[in-house]
């Protein structure tokens, strides 16, 4: 729940903007996906078997981020599924993405470890309580809005998807990588 992690909150948010507080079975295998999506790469980064320009993953985070946006933007009627359907492979394959952003931070958190196998798992288990907790409050905020308050459920998706694909838009500008 670190705001350095701003990027992995946007995406989150992004992800469960369809959906609403009933699916949350549906929000929770999402967020998993996302977690061993980003659990894979990171694995592999801090292992030093894959590596990949660092400037070239900052710049390629905020574009899963504003993907998913546009996605939920100019998907379907909901009553097609395949809006639901794509947020799954966004989650796992833009995890993998993800993960490699957070190599060069474990790394550092682990020094000279000579096992990575358990501050691995407890950095991803810390990951995916903090992602269930922030869509937690999301997915409150969304059932008192749409539930209480009456806001149209596609004009609250619109609107979170706006506000999320211009910020990682601009997130994506300010990338080194250009």
């Amino acid at each position: 729940m670190d705001l350095a992690g701003f990027d992995h909150i946007l995406f989150v948010v992004a992800l469960c903007a369809l959906y609403v507080l009933r699916d949350w079975k549906k929000i929770i295998i999402l967020v998993t996906a996302f977690t061993i999506g980003h659990s894979i790469t990171l694995a592999l980064a801090t292992l030093q078997l894959l590596k990949v320009n660092s400037d070239l993953i900052e710049f390629l985070i905020p574009l899963t981020i504003v993907i998913t946006a546009l996605s939920n933007i100019f998907k379907p009627k909901p009553s097609t599924g395949r809006g639901i359907q794509i947020n799954y492979f966004f989650a796992l394959f833009f995890g993998l993405i993800h993960g490699l952003g957070f190599s060069n931070y474990l790394r550092s958190l682990l020094g000279k470890e000579a096992s990575i196998f358990q501050p691995l798992l407890a950095f991803n288990l810390g990951l995916e309580v903090g992602q269930l907790v922030i869509v937690a409050i999301f997915m409150t905020a969304s059932s008192i809005l749409i539930g209480i308050a009456g806001i149209n459920r596609k004009d609250w998706t619109l609107v979170i998807s706006a506000i999320v694909l211009g910020m990682a838009f601009m997130m994506m500008l300010d990338a080194k990588y250009w």
